[in-house]
């Protein structure tokens, strides 16, 4: 009970500093900043220009793309099946409620690490952002790997975060974390207005509105993907809009943006059930569990929404169902098993009743077929224009 309360408290403490900052974009009444106009200091009508001619999806050729192997990154940034780096002492707490810590590659390059067994997020982060990916939509890579970190603290999450302000640790060791997981933004700058990062899930109606940007049924596939995979954390910082090529300075410094992109940065809490306070994340018997539709015959998708949320059972249109349903279908067999297999499911650990009726490890086929029945939800259902 104890713990239930405080898990409780903690979803209620960020629903409210959700609302304080922007839930559902930033306050139009923000004074604009003064001086040049960088990406990361516009105004709240300047970044609304951008946002509506932002693009969430790309054409891709889903079926020749290898999802064991991921996107191809430029040589530097690529990581191995094992990697060795040194703990980072971050310069402020770090937050969240998953494990996870810096660690230095290699000079100046140090990436976020996501460790742990019992942490959901290491298998739905991988599994989603590839999926993401393999449709053409925009997210943070995610690779699975084996992390050895040197002078690391008995706790590295404890020491970034909750005793963060104790300093330093000088009680260190080398540590290895398996399954984990390292990050790699999506390459460009970030789009701010000061005081509000990220996007949130309503603005997407503002980005479908002018010549440019991306289309009703591009925006509501996304809105459709979301639900399909279960993505309940959808706070404006889950998000970023990003400034992928055509970034140009005029002589007084003031920056303009030819491709923003709206991209999730966050998909660990997905691959499970929507709950108030995000905590199932990567169960099968959860996901399984849950339809694609709340409403089939209007199209409402079920996907309820979180304490920190604000996309709350989407309606979507025939176009966005339609666009879809045929980029999933383009998925083969083989590239489902390896979505998974490369997730790690099987590290997981959880298990489900057989046809004997005795509990039996989950297996990455029972991903696939779950994967099949949902998607067939949204190939079979008709929505309205």
């Amino acid at each position: 009970m104890i713990r239930q309360t405080f898990a409780v408290t903690v979803a209620f403490s960020l629903f409210l500093s959700g609302c304080a900052s922007g839930r559902f974009g930033p306050d139009p009444d923000t004074e604009a900043p003064k001086g040049p106009r960088t990406l990361k200091k516009l105004s709240v009508a300047e970044r609304q220009a951008l946002l509506q001619r932002a693009q969430v999806w790309q054409a891709v050729n889903t079926s020749s793309l290898n999802l064991a192997r991921g996107p191809v990154l430029p040589a530097p940034l690529r990581v191995g099946p094992a990697v060795a780096c040194a703990f980072v002492f971050p310069d402020k707490p770090l937050t969240g409620m998953t494990p996870k810590f810096l660690c230095e590659l290699k000079k100046d390059d140090v990436v976020k690490v996501k460790y742990g067994e019992k942490n959901g997020e290491v298998y739905a982060e991988v599994a989603a952002s590839r999926l993401l990916w393999a449709l053409g939509f925009r997210a943070d890579t995610m690779e699975p790997t084996r992390v050895t970190c040197n002078g690391c603290p008995a706790d590295p999450f404890a020491t970034s975060g909750a005793d963060w302000q104790r300093g330093s640790p000088t009680d260190v060791s080398t540590k290895v974390f398996d399954p984990a997981i390292i990050e790699r933004d999506v390459p460009g700058d970030p789009i701010e207005t000061p005081g509000y990062e990220g996007w949130a899930w309503p603005e997407l109606e503002a980005a479908s509105q002018r010549a440019g940007g991306a289309t009703r049924a591009q925006i509501d596939a996304f809105k459709l993907l979301a639900v399909f995979i279960q993505h309940s954390d959808t706070k404006p910082d889950q998000q970023e809009i990003v400034c992928t090529a055509g970034q140009r300075k005029d002589a007084k410094g003031n920056e303009t943006c030819g491709s923003p992109w709206l991209v999730i940065k966050d998909l660990g809490g997905t691959f499970g059930k929507a709950t108030l306070v995000n905590n199932s994340k990567m169960k099968l018997a959860d996901w399984s569990g849950e339809t694609v539709w709340k409403d089939s015959k209007q199209c409402i998708g079920n996907l309820p929404r979180s304490l920190t949320g604000n996309l709350d059972d989407p309606k979507i249109s025939e176009a966005g169902r339609r666009f879809l349903a045929e980029r999933l279908n383009r998925l083969t067999d083989r590239q489902l098993r390896d979505l998974f297999t490369v997730s790690n499911v099987m590290k997981r650990g959880e298990t489900i009743d057989g046809a004997d009726g005795k509990k039996r490890p989950v297996t990455v086929d029972d991903w696939v077929r779950v994967f099949k029945k949902k998607r067939a939800e949204i190939t079979s259902a008709r929505c309205a224009a």
